[in-house]
């Protein structure tokens, strides 16, 4: 059993080529040692998806999201200037918004009173005269970097090394900007899966490995002997071609190839013709993960098109439920005394290395 983090980072050889190369160990999915690393090192030092533009649009409109026990605001001020924060109050650690999402003129917690402006600068203190050495500009709310690519909101507890253009800069090497701008917000769906966070992205990682196995609708419409991963800094994505298969899946996923694109460490894009979803993949513990997902539609009015949302929602439940179930029992099999490493089919299994070595960096540049 390793004794500290700098132990547990020591057992993985992100050196290797991926024909030599093995998994991070199964402690890394369950030790809260770990864990802990990760909120701070990983969670807390990269660019994250945290929402969408939409829900931001006026100023005045905000949301609210948890990442990795942080709980955070995003909102745009009435100067239309957007913000990330901190739902922290600075009195005695209330947050300060309660509501997922909503508008507002100002932001005051419901503890003490405690006002916010828009921009998280400390404007009221009820009660409070006589306090020494107490500064209202030294006491705002803690702002972190934010912008926006896409649809998309993203914000980085930072500083940031790289600029968010430069994280996302393979997606829009392949165009996903222009494949998602006719696209709108429709629904979204939350599940939550008894598996570490890694668990769910090694298994969307895996190059399709596991899409016959555990997928056999989706199997019908994916051109397996074509798929094939493309890799980038700081995300991978996968290309399928379509081809025929159930009418019940080719009527939802249309096009010419199907685009499950990744980025460090928690987003994921599905992209089809008219159609895509996003899953948010958000730890719980060692143990627990929550996955969000938001679907995008070219039409989401007519009634045509509602019957159409309808049918796809449902067919992502049903690969997520598949996905949900193979994911815990992997999380139950992590803890077993006969298993530590794996390897990697190199034919397929490319993104999911890719992924570990980022996280091993990303732990290790922190280490002690």
């Amino acid at each position: 059993m390793a004794h500290s983090l700098n132990d547990l980072l020591a057992r993985f050889d992100d050196t290797a080529p991926l024909e030599r190369a093995r998994t991070i160990p199964a402690a890394w999915y369950h030790d809260p040692l770990l864990y802990e690393a990760e909120r701070e090192r990983v969670f807390g030092n990269c660019w994250l998806a945290a929402g969408r533009v939409d829900q931001v649009a006026a100023p005045g409109q905000f949301f609210t999201c948890e990442i990795a026990g942080e709980p955070l605001v995003i909102l745009r001020d009435t100067h239309g200037v957007l913000h990330a924060l901190h739902n922290v109050c600075r009195h005695r650690a209330a947050r300060v918004v309660c509501e997922a999402e909503g508008t507002c003129t100002k932001l005051r917690c419901r503890y003490h009173g405690w006002t916010y402006d828009l921009s998280g600068q400390l404007r009221g203190v009820p009660e409070f005269d006589g306090v020494a050495d107490f500064r209202r500009e030294d006491h705002g709310l803690r702002p972190l970097a934010v912008a926006e690519w896409g649809p998309f909101v993203w914000v980085h507890s930072g500083p940031a090394h790289l600029t968010l253009d430069r994280w996302v800069a393979l997606f829009s090497q392949h165009g996903f900007e222009a494949k998602m701008a006719s696209l709108r917000f429709a629904r979204r769906l939350e599940y939550r899966v008894a598996c570490n966070w890694k668990v769910y992205v090694d298994n969307y990682l895996d190059g399709g490995y596991h899409i016959n196995t555990i997928h056999p609708g989706l199997a019908g419409i994916i051109d397996y002997t074509k798929y094939h991963t493309i890799l980038g800094d700081q995300a991978s994505i996968q290309v399928s071609p379509l081809s025929g298969g159930p009418e019940e899946l080719t009527a939802v996923r249309q096009g010419q190839a199907a685009y499950y694109a990744w980025i460090f460490p928690n987003f994921m894009i599905n992209l089809y013709d008219k159609v895509m979803d996003t899953n948010t993949v958000l730890p719980e513990g060692p143990d627990a993960c929550r996955v969000i997902f938001d679907f995008y539609f070219a039409d989401i009015d007519s009634d045509e098109a509602k019957a159409f949302l309808e049918r796809s929602i449902a067919v992502s439940h049903e690969i997520q439920l598949e996905d949900g179930e193979i994911c815990e029992d992997v999380q139950r099999g992590l803890k077993s005394r006969s298993f530590d490493t794996g390897r990697f089919s190199v034919k397929r299994e490319g993104p999911g290395y890719h992924f570990h070595r980022l996280l091993a960096q990303a732990l290790r540049e922190g280490r002690a």
